[in-house]
């Protein structure tokens, strides 16, 4: 499974051409902004236009959004226990969260959670001065049986280091920033990962 996210900004019709151009090369596109709900809406509505599956959309916390757009997916971050609302009283919806621990990962289970993202694994830029996860604590969270997401620093570089059981790789600049081509040879170094 691969994840984009958007960055954390105003998205543009640009964005929206890069996300069309590397559509086939990811499974979901996580998009986390600081736009009001109108303007997600339109920018969302564009994306579809432009003939973006609406299944691969996965809507970062706005349940308004959610609905108006009649997405099927939202992601919460790890803090946010909205999902728990979601999925009961909408069980036809996607439901993903970022998790930092394994307890956490274990109540996205209980939850019936669909997935989780893991963070951080690798040195990221995005998170200068913190620690990526511990062996033990990657060891820890791949133990349930909920599909677990691995989430920072990872790049052509890193992906032989990723240890082995994550279900998925999602990230930011590594597909913000990445040709198709790329992501072609990352796709193909992640089928011999699993």
């Amino acid at each position: 499974m691969f994840v984009a996210i958007t960055k954390n900004k105003y998205l543009s019709k640009k964005d929206i051409m890069h996300y069309l151009a590397i559509e086939s090369h990811i499974d979901y596109l996580i998009v986390r902004t600081p736009m009001t709900s109108d303007e997600l809406v339109n920018w969302i509505n564009l994306l579809v236009q432009y003939h973006f599956p609406k299944k691969k959309i996965i809507i970062h916390e706005n349940i308004d959004v959610l609905m108006r757009c009649e997405l099927t997916a939202i992601h919460f971050k790890a803090l946010n226990n909205q999902d728990l609302f979601i999925k009961q009283r909408f069980p036809h919806i996607q439901v993903s969260k970022s998790t930092h621990t394994s307890d956490a990962i274990a109540e996205a289970e209980r939850r019936n959670l669909d997935f989780v993202l893991f963070s951080h694994i690798f040195e990221t830029n995005s998170k200068p001065n913190c620690l990526p996860r511990t062996a033990n604590e990657i060891e820890a969270a791949l133990q349930y049986s909920i599909p677990v997401v691995a989430l920072g620093g990872i790049n052509h570089r890193t992906m032989s280091d990723l240890p082995s059981g994550f279900k998925g790789i999602a990230g930011i600049s590594l597909f913000e920033k990445n040709s198709v081509p790329f992501l072609e040879r990352l796709k193909e170094v992640w089928k011999s990962y699993v």
